[in-house]
């Protein structure tokens, strides 16, 4: 082996284990102690056996816990390395991490292991299922072949269903024959004209109709194409719209029964028109108010939603359309935009995400011993380039090396990365931002300031909410959706912390996050 290999290997974010035929370990890559930092050093590990590393894995607390046969959990893992068995399996980690492990037989009759972190990978896998399953529309994903792919819970109950697990991999002519068959569609005329109507409007590129349940419940059905050749359909729950339109007739009528009635009583007419009068312009000004605040809502997320999807459309379709056009330095760049637009995007969705999780209090946190300067410096080298493109001073001032948080490691990155981030965004260019931390008593106080053109203190309040921006204007950036400091706050409130800002015209933004001390 060439010295120069093993220096590389252990340079991978991969962990490499190699194993001889009697399962003995005889060697790995240093990526395999960060992984598991409680396990004894790779020179102690050498000459062990895959089964003495599992058991050494659970004594130092690194494997979550199993809450049964230490001995059946040994078999389940060895049982990769039999021929025939070698697919991915994760392993979950008392720390909430969770590593991937695949395995391969070499041809010298042993084997070799890899150990991914997945962490992320897994997470936001389980984010976009819980906005599939957290959503109140109905969802469905079909493959090229029409059979179903995945749904939530709302999708299956609304064909008569209690969960997914019986329809999966059911086409969707046969779903939809079975629901109607079921009496699950209220249904006009000929069944099988109704189902024609039905098939057409879901094998069109982008069909889209009304359907009304048996007992009651309004939806508006769409399909779309999806990219890998199969389908999309969403019901969307029209039902409320169809009785507060209803209810506003009923109402129009009897205001105008009313008001004939009044007529007839010249003592009383003109006091009760002057009260009708004020309730119908309160009721229009309070009609106004909520439109406004509707519009307004819409308006932020379909701007921050269109922009990032406008990119990824219009250079993937520039790619689809004149391929040969295009030098590699060109495909390059359009490919690089592409991915910043669904980073972009996927931050956005994932922040909507974690707020509404936590509204719904379903937000669950791993707390552990974080060294906060590690997690400082990490989180300030992630926007590192972007300081440098605007010759920003980007430095982590007081910070001892000793100073540990209690809390979840991934959101208390998330947390402190939102605020540098924000820091650099919207500092001018040249300016300088430091970040800073201490102990104050059972907290552990880290500090976010910079000297860019600040925010008035009218705003501070109102920054805080969701979708809410102030005039921290500047030429050289473009706003965002206004989620940032409102879910760092909330994270920090989910820990018992606390986040406070403060900050006017033309003096700099300073944020402040609390979190208890480990």
């Amino acid at each position: 082996m060439s010295p120069a290999l093993p220096e590389a290997l252990d340079a991978l974010r991969v962990a490499i284990t190699l194993f001889d035929a009697d399962e003995r370990l005889t060697w790995c890559n240093r990526h395999f102690n960060y992984l598991f930092r409680a396990m004894p050093p790779q020179e102690d590990l050498v000459g062990r056996t895959y089964s003495d590393m599992i058991r050494l894995e659970v004594e130092h607390g690194e494997i979550a816990p199993l809450g049964g046969d230490i001995e059946a959990f040994i078999a389940r893992r060895r049982a990769q390395f039999r021929e025939g068995e070698f697919a991915p399996r994760d392993i979950h980690l008392a720390d909430g991490r969770i590593v991937e492990i695949k395995a391969r037989r070499t041809k010298t009759g042993g084997w070799i292991a890899l150990w991914t972190d997945v962490t992320h990978a897994r997470h936001t896998a389980m984010r976009q299922e819980d906005l599939v399953e957290l959503s109140a529309d109905a969802f469905a994903f079909w493959d090229r072949n029409d059979r179903l792919l995945i749904c939530n819970a709302a999708f299956a109950d609304i064909h008569g269903h209690g969960g997914d697990e019986m329809i999966l991999n059911s086409s969707f002519e046969d779903l939809l024959r079975s629901a109607v068959r079921r009496g699950r569609f209220a249904i006009d005329g000929d069944p099988d004209i109704w189902i024609a109507r039905r098939l057409d409007a879901h094998r069109a590129p982008a069909g889209a109709l009304t359907l009304v349940t048996r007992s009651g419940g309004a939806y508006l059905v769409r399909d779309r194409a999806t990219r890998d050749g199969g389908r999309a359909t969403v019901f969307t729950d029209a039902s409320e719209r169809h009785r507060v339109e209803a209810a506003l007739g009923e109402q129009t009528r009897a205001l105008e029964h009313t008001r004939r009635a009044l007529a007839k009583s010249q003592g009383e007419a003109n006091k009760q028109q002057s009260y009708l009068a004020d309730l119908t312009r309160r009721l229009d000004q309070a009609a106004a108010e909520a439109d406004t605040a509707k519009t307004a809502l819409l308006r932020t997320m379909s701007h921050e939603l269109k922009t990032p999807l406008n990119a990824i459309i219009g250079f993937a379709d520039l790619l689809q359309l004149v391929p040969d056009q295009f030098s590699k330095e060109q495909i390059g760049e359009y490919a690089g935009l592409i991915h910043i637009a669904g980073k972009n995007l996927l931050k956005l969705i994932n922040q909507i995400l974690d707020l509404t999780k936590i509204a719904a209090r379903r937000f669950t946190l791993h707390p552990a011993s974080i060294a906060v300067g590690g997690a400082l410096w990490m989180a300030t080298d992630a926007v590192r380039h972007k300081a440098e493109q605007k010759s920003l001073a980007l430095t982590i001032g007081d910070c001892k090396p000793d100073l540990m948080a209690l809390a979840d490691e991934t959101v208390f990155g998330s947390i402190v990365g939102q605020l540098i981030d924000n820091a650099v965004t919207f500092t001018q260019a040249g300016g300088a931002v430091t970040v800073s931390a201490a102990r104050e008593g059972a907290f552990v106080r880290i500090i976010v300031a910079d000297n860019g053109p600040g925010v008035a203190a009218e705003d501070l309040t109102r920054i805080l909410e969701p979708f809410e921006q102030a005039g921290r204007n500047t030429h050289d950036h473009a706003q965002g959706a206004g989620l940032g400091l409102p879910l760092a706050k909330a994270l920090a409130e989910l820990h018992g912390g606390s986040l406070t800002i403060a900050s006017s015209l033309g003096h700099g933004f300073t944020a402040t996050v609390e979190l208890p001390t480990a």
